[in-house]
């Protein structure tokens, strides 16, 4: 770990910010304050879309840039595009036939908006509950190809996702798991660990003085990139193997935790 004083943390939503009932707790709530009263910079990033962001604006007090969709999509408070990495147009048809072709439900985003062939396909109502918006029906993803920020294959079969996943490796892209049923596909320069980067440049800091928190495989990614990475107990032992720390799990108030004694501490 880098010697480098803490000025930025870096936090996933859901798994890590939030516990299984997709609420923010009161000890949540006011460890982030704390590292406000530090001068600690805080945001969030995730596949989410802009969105998906809306219900902590207010009570963690964000100001600083949103990186939604991975990486491929960063966002002001007022949810207006600063910077945004799409798939490449000529990717995206062929992406959606492989997933397709993999039995996997296929959810589309272009921009802020989030498109959808089947609105009672699986996890559908769940995801909408969760971002707080519904998706728009469409016939068909044929004239979706410009400004694509994330492609989402959707199943409850891991054999599916896994297939999915395989399906893709030789695609210019990123596709990683942000749950155990969906596969998050992106620019392959959209990523958490981008993410860091992108904020070590707008506001002038080391990225060694960015800490993360998260549960998931695609948070790997931004762990590689910070001086300060921190795992959620109920993270997978492959991601915890990729952290400098562990905390304890989401629905034991880890951020919490890990804000207090492993985050403040070295601040």
């Amino acid at each position: 770990m880098s010697d480098t004083p803490l000025r930025l943390v870096l936090s996933d939503v859901d798994g890590t910010l939030i516990n299984s009932k997709k609420e923010l707790t009161d000890e949540t709530i006011r460890t982030v304050r704390e590292l406000e009263d530090r001068n600690i910079l805080f945001t969030l990033t995730s596949a989410r879309p802009p969105r998906g962001f809306a219900m902590f604006l207010e009570p963690l007090d964000l100001t600083a840039p949103l990186g939604a969709f991975n990486g491929g999509l960063f966002v002001n408070r007022d949810m207006t595009p600063i910077h945004e990495l799409a798939v490449d147009e000529n990717l995206v048809g062929p992406i959606i036939e492989a997933l397709v072709a993999n039995d996997l439900s296929v959810w589309v985003y272009q921009g802020t908006q989030w498109f959808v062939i089947d609105l009672d396909g699986p996890h559908v109502r769940h995801e909408s509950d969760v971002v707080q918006f519904r998706p728009i029906q469409t016939a068909s993803f044929d004239e979706l190809r410009r400004d694509v920020v994330k492609i989402v294959g959707v199943s409850d079969d891991p054999t599916a996702i896994a297939n999915g996943q395989a399906a893709l490796r030789d695609f210019d892209i990123a596709a990683t798991t942000s749950q155990a049923y969906y596969l998050d596909v992106t620019n392959s320069r959209a990523n958490k660990g981008s993410v860091v980067e992108f904020l070590a440049e707008h506001y002038s800091i080391s990225t060694s003085s960015i800490a993360t928190i998260g549960d998931a495989g695609n948070d790997v990614a931004m762990f590689e990139r910070s001086g300060l990475s921190v795992a959620m107990g109920n993270a997978s032992p492959t991601v915890k193997a990729k952290a400098r720390f562990e905390t304890k799990s989401n629905d034991d108030n880890g951020f919490a935790y890990a804000v207090e004694h492993l985050i403040l501490p070295r601040t």
